[in-house]
């Protein structure tokens, strides 16, 4: 159960873990027998640190702050698209979580003092920490798109790259697009959330239309010079499924949007859509922002990757998709970088080394239709020298899409679903 502001201070009240200050009752550290972790961000890195820094330091005092009452996994939300998937079964609570002792607070973090080691709700409560994990996912930058910045925009051009209402939203409209309409997609430069994710949503698009508008076409335009992930499984499943159904067109950066006429001016064309899905480049969240440990390209945060401590502030850790690394920004490697954080994090606190040469994994499914799916997988670990993650030899791509490994990528969402939230 995740616990609004009045039930989260009567549950601590009761269990004597809290002073009775209003709206600064967690200000001041030393009153606190235990310590304390608090991490802010409940996706698939926040939740998963939270689990494991309770399983492996069950003497510490754990906080996940989440400003949503449920979790809504992206990998397999292009399969809403599809029609394959309900948001419904990509949704679950935090009460997972709550039964393992970790307490789950539904609120927004609007300050993060990373002096004081406290962190500020909306509504002015005020929570100290010991150490104070960020796992923001991503915000979208609207600097050249300021025609998308506002809620009326996005309800008509969504961008559907945080799974939840804009998933539906999307779906909405390209199940009622007319017969033979045009859907355009565009995609933003990288580093982006899930590198393939647009082009699974492009075979998710097309599967939709060639059994429901066969008449119709997606125009995916590509700020990028190709491809950016399973480039020749992609082109080959597009040519055998989908030839007259998906044109795409790379190098095509968005110059300008009609909103009120759906329509894409880009250097070389204008493109009007029936349906408009644009990707807008994105940055760290912004509670990334609020604690100062935005340090590169304006975008990501640089960490140690030893223990995913910011380079620039003491005691703040930050994991998922806001960091900066030559390394996917994917589900599966939230929750790897995830389990090397809470390792460290108790070792750190138990005044101990972390490990000093971690290994993590990543892999990737993306279903090119109902049932087939293809994969990319890898093994990274630290290089003292380069102070990087570096790819290891293995790992590999799927040589073809096949119902197997369709298999194998719902196997794999249940084991992580479980893995972070149960």
């Amino acid at each position: 159960m995740v616990l609004k502001r009045r039930s989260f201070i009567k549950t601590a009240l009761a269990a004597g873990s809290i002073a009775m200050l209003p709206n600064t009752i967690f200000a001041v550290p030393n009153t606190r027998k235990q310590r304390r972790v608090v991490i802010i961000g409940g996706g698939f890195a926040g939740a998963t640190a939270a689990k494991y820094i309770k399983l492996w330091g069950p003497q510490y005092e754990v906080i996940l702050i989440e400003r949503n009452a449920q979790f809504v996994s992206c990998p397999q939300s292009n399969l809403v698209l599809g029609g394959t998937r309900s948001l419904q079964d990509l949704t679950q609570d935090y009460q997972g979580l709550s039964d393992k002792g970790i307490q789950t607070v539904q609120a927004e973090v609007v300050a993060i003092d990373t002096d004081k080691q406290q962190v500020r709700l909306h509504d002015g409560v005020e929570m100290s920490y010991d150490r104070v994990v960020i796992a923001p996912g991503v915000d979208f930058i609207y600097d050249d798109l300021p025609m998308l910045a506002n809620y009326q925009a996005q309800q008509r051009i969504p961008h559907a790259w945080k799974a939840g209402p804009q998933t539906a939203l999307l779906q909405q409209q390209l199940h009622n697009m007319k017969q033979g309409g045009t859907m355009v997609m565009t995609v933003p430069t990288g580093p982006l959330r899930c590198p393939p994710g647009p082009y699974e949503r492009a075979c998710q698009v097309a599967y939709y239309l060639k059994h429901h508008n066969p008449t119709a076409k997606l125009i995916v335009l590509d700020a990028n010079a190709d491809i950016m992930s399973k480039k020749g499984l992609f082109k080959a499943a597009w040519k055998k499924y989908y030839a007259d159904f998906i044109e795409y067109i790379p190098s095509n950066a968005i110059d300008d949007i009609d909103v009120a006429t759906l329509t894409v001016e880009t250097e070389f064309d204008s493109y009007s859509a029936d349906v408009l899905n644009v990707i807008p480049p994105q940055r760290a969240g912004k509670v990334a922002e609020l604690a100062g440990v935005i340090n590169v390209d304006e975008r990501w945060c640089k960490v140690d990757f030893l223990s995913y401590e910011s380079t620039v502030k003491k005691n703040v850790h930050v994991i998922g998709d806001a960091i900066a690394a030559k390394l996917p920004k994917s589900g599966h490697m939230a929750n790897a970088q995830a389990k090397v954080c809470a390792a460290a994090i108790v070792s750190l606190l138990s005044e101990q080394l972390p490990e000093q040469e971690p290994v993590i994994n990543n892999t990737c499914y993306s279903f090119i239709d109902n049932e087939q799916a293809v994969h990319v997988a890898a093994v990274y670990r630290y290089n003292k020298e380069q102070q990087a993650m570096i790819a290891m030899p293995g790992g590999g791509v799927s040589d073809a899409p096949s119902e197997l490994e369709g298999a194998y990528a719902n196997a794999w969402a249940k084991n992580i679903w479980a893995d972070a939230l149960s």
